[in-house]
């Protein structure tokens, strides 16, 4: 049996961690070194990961719709467990990006990690809830 309680306030609760921290990146701009290898910048994607297809704004509006659509459908056939909690990640992470492309026009990332020079793409609470969900999921499937 699916565990709603569960499920959607994995959601909630991630997307509006998602949502208030981006939303104060955009009110105070930060661009803050924070630690030797960590920085607080502000960053406005079009594209996806690694910013790969910019300007692909409205495809990545249907995907995510159609991915969201998926996983509504999908959720039902859960059992509890960690296959639960790792679609309720992919959810969340999904739902807060697309609230960011339908009212920003763009996703706001700002966690940005480097080692002398070389950064990986900036990304945010959404981006870390998809990948730590679809990894999970991974994870989970391949030991059965």
């Amino acid at each position: 049996m699916v565990n709603h309680k569960l499920f959607w306030s994995i959601i909630v609760s991630l997307v509006v961690l998602d949502q208030l921290t981006k939303w104060l990146v955009v009110t105070y701009q930060p661009a803050l070194k924070i630690l030797p290898f960590f920085a607080l910048v502000t960053v406005h994607n079009t594209g996806a990961g690694f910013g790969l297809f910019q300007g692909w704004n409205i495809a990545f509006i249907l995907l995510s719709v159609i991915v969201l659509g998926f996983l509504g459908w999908y959720y039902p056939k859960l059992k509890e467990g960690k296959v639960l909690v790792s679609v309720a990640l992919v959810f969340a992470g999904a739902t807060g990006n697309l609230i960011d492309r339908l009212f920003r026009g763009a996703v706001v990332d700002f966690l940005d990690f480097f080692v002398a020079g070389y950064h990986w793409p900036a990304f945010n609470v959404a981006d870390s809830a998809i990948v730590i969900g679809v990894v999970l999921l991974l994870i989970v499937t391949w030991k059965k």
